[in-house]
């Protein structure tokens, strides 16, 4: 694989944190999957509704990388998130990618 996946995995961070709905399904495969501790969402489609779900219930969300590990085509991110200025979560996030450099597949989890 050619791409830098921290790089995109960075750009994917920020543009989550941005809101960015438009920027995210450009970076999404068709068949792309996310797995979190509360939402199954199969397909661009249910992605970015989930996405939109998450961003319509919060005023701010800020994703942050703190460790990024690069394995094949996948990235494991320890993540720290502030939503609103005042929930922190520790999440680890594990997202892989095609040939092409879109994002396959998220799986987060939660930490305590």
């Amino acid at each position: 694989m050619s791409f830098d996946l921290k790089s995109i995995s960075k750009k994917y961070f920020e543009t989550f944190s941005n809101k960015d709905i438009d920027g995210l399904a450009d970076m999404f495969a068709d068949e792309v999957c996310l797995q979190d501790w509360e939402i199954v969402a199969i397909g661009k489609t249910a992605v970015l509704l989930a996405n939109e779900n998450i961003f319509s219930s919060v005023d701010t969300i800020q994703v942050s990388p703190t460790s990024l590990y690069c394995e094949g085509n996948a990235i494991v991110a320890e993540l720290k998130i502030c939503v609103d200025k005042k929930t922190n979560l520790l999440v680890v996030d594990i997202i892989e990618f095609n040939e092409d450099g879109k994002i396959t597949a998220i799986r987060a989890y939660k930490g305590n």
